[in-house]
């Protein structure tokens, strides 16, 4: 019985639909960023916004670059649509070549560079962090090595992932962010009292371990028999990297930008790039569970109708996608937005949290929210670009962005200290959303244009109402509770944000906003399965 359910775990289907597959990945999501919160609670508790997290989360910054840039940018931007492309014509033999010589290039240059960086790590944290004190320095350069090994795991795995999403399984790919979550909680509950802070470093790489190791039992499944290759001549290879190109610079530009925030806030309060961290991870909740996951499922989808040049059902997917994520983010936004401080309080506020840090934290959650619909709508926007064989727009979209972060970032944080970086992350957000989409749209003249902006207004008239109910059932509900306790934060937040997405839904229901239709029927055929998934063709579609 337990080999027939592991078999069939391991043979999990393919998704059919995006939003059959974002339905899969949005769970595991849930798990994942439920898992994220209860860890970030755990370290606010025991440390609060100071010195040791502030060492911790500065720690990340460069082992995270060498990640985002090697192997993250080749995925999202060059591997995936090159392999979905050779899968969609037949050519498996050259799909699986490619994948043995792109891992083994990429494992080469991870450890490498990952043994050069962590040789001069404390150099590299004495420009990273240089208004910290000797011995912070000595405590982010101590983590940065150990959590250099993070890398090489979270690589390989990444390939892996890459493979899965190729093939539509996604499953297996969205159980990995859980095991990395729980090797950090691992670390912070069990590895801080034996080994000190070096503990949470320990939980990142155990963590990252096990994000590799849980997706390699599937990959093997669909196909892979790796073993070692390099061949720089293979024309599949250049192709990624030359796609990739664009993209990692972009990613660089990123990356150097959150490098210069740490250097700004290092050179703040005390607890800075925690707030911004413990801001950022509440307001990315519904980006993880939401936007990434329909963002992810349609990729593949985009990739092959682009590769058959089907310019009309590439458009119908992305549309449908844009506004699925959307119907989702919008009123999140506004909710987040009213009960900012009731979030915070809940997930963050115990032990050393004090109140100064939950004012700071409540603040920065506040502004991220104003830029939610542009963060959750960029990684869509981007991929379509991507299927589409082209990195070069997105990467200078991302230059245009973050120029203007850098340039607000320095001048807000003069004068509103870590809130001015978090106006500056936001107002950097919109400005490169509005920039991709205005590009795509000239690009294939066409972006189901009307649908798009009459749903957004529906969304939007919706979501106001929403959050104005949940504001009112905020004053509604406060004789009734005690908000000096956790229990009644709590049952404040549930009260109010219960009306305000009922007010949300039923209003929605009214404008007969397709979005709700769809996702209804999507719980009928995942749940309850009553039906087939809906097709992704609009000629097969009916009433589209």
């Amino acid at each position: 019985m337990i080999k027939s359910i592991k078999q069939k775990f391991l043979n999990s289907a393919p998704s059919n639909s995006v939003a059959s597959a974002a339905f899969v990945i949005a769970i595991a999501g849930i798990l994942s960023r439920v898992l994220g919160l209860f860890r970030d609670r755990i370290l606010a508790s025991h440390f609060g916004a100071g010195d040791t997290l502030d060492i911790y989360y500065a720690a990340f910054r460069v082992p995270d670059l060498i990640y985002n840039l090697l192997i993250l940018g080749a995925l999202s931007a060059a591997f995936i649509p090159v392999f979905t492309s050779l899968i969609a014509k037949d050519e498996e033999k050259e799909a699986w070549e490619l994948v043995n010589v792109f891992l083994t290039t990429a494992l080469i240059f991870l450890i490498v560079i990952a043994a050069i960086f962590a040789l001069f790590a404390p150099q590299l944290m004495k420009l990273i962090t240089p208004g910290f004190p000797a011995d912070k320095l000595q405590g982010v350069a101590s983590l940065t090595r150990i959590m250099f090994l993070s890398p090489i795991f979270l690589g390989i795995s990444g390939i892996f992932g890459g493979i899965l999403n190729s093939f539509k399984r996604f499953l297996i790919y969205s159980l990995a962010p859980i095991m990395y979550n729980l090797g950090i909680i691992f670390g912070a509950v069990f590895l801080v009292k034996p080994f000190g802070i070096a503990g949470l470093a320990w939980g990142v790489v155990i963590g990252a371990f096990f994000h590799m190791l849980v997706q390699y039992p599937n990959v093997k499944m669909v196909g892979l028999k790796y073993f070692p290759h390099l061949n720089f001549k293979n024309k599949n290879l250049r192709k990624v990297i030359t796609l990739m190109i664009p993209r990692t610079m972009g990613l660089a530009v990123t990356q150097i930008n959150l490098l210069i925030v740490t250097i700004i806030a290092s050179t703040l309060a005390s607890g800075s790039i925690s707030i911004f961290n413990f801001a950022n991870n509440l307001q990315s909740f519904p980006i993880g569970i939401f936007a990434i996951p329909f963002a992810l499922a349609v990729f593949p989808i985009l990739s092959h109708h682009a590769a058959r040049d089907e310019q009309n059902v590439f458009i119908h997917n992305f549309s449908k996608t844009f506004r699925q994520i959307l119907f989702f983010i919008i009123p999140a936004s506004i909710l987040i937005l009213v009960l900012r401080a009731q979030i915070v309080r809940i997930v963050l506020g115990a032990g050393k949290f004090d109140w100064q840090d939950t004012i700071l934290t409540f603040q920065a959650l506040g502004i991220f929210s104003v830029s939610l619909f542009a963060q959750a709508t960029i990684p869509l926007l981007a991929r379509a670009f991507y299927a589409l064989h082209n990195t070069r727009v997105p990467f200078l979209a991302g230059i245009g962005g973050e120029a203007m972060n850098l340039a607000a970032a320095l001048i807000l944080s003069r004068y509103y200290g870590i809130l001015g970086l978090v106006w500056a992350f936001s107002l950097s957000s919109i400005v490169e959303m509005f920039l991709l989409i205005f590009i795509l749209r000239n690009k294939l003249d066409y972006l189901d244009d009307k649908k798009i902006i009459s749903v957004i207004f529906k969304i939007s008239l919706s979501a106001l109402a929403a959050g104005l109910v949940a504001q009112l059932a905020k004053y509604l509900i406060n004789p009734y509770v005690n908000l000096d306790t956790f229990l009644g934060v709590f049952w404040q937040m549930a009260f109010a944000g219960t009306l305000g997405t009922g007010s949300f839904l039923i209003l929605a229901h009214f404008f007969d906003l397709e979005e709700l239709r769809y996702i209804k029927k999507l719980f009928s055929t995942r749940i309850f399965r009553l039906r087939p998934p809906l097709p992704e063709d609009p000629t097969e579609a009916s009433g589209i």
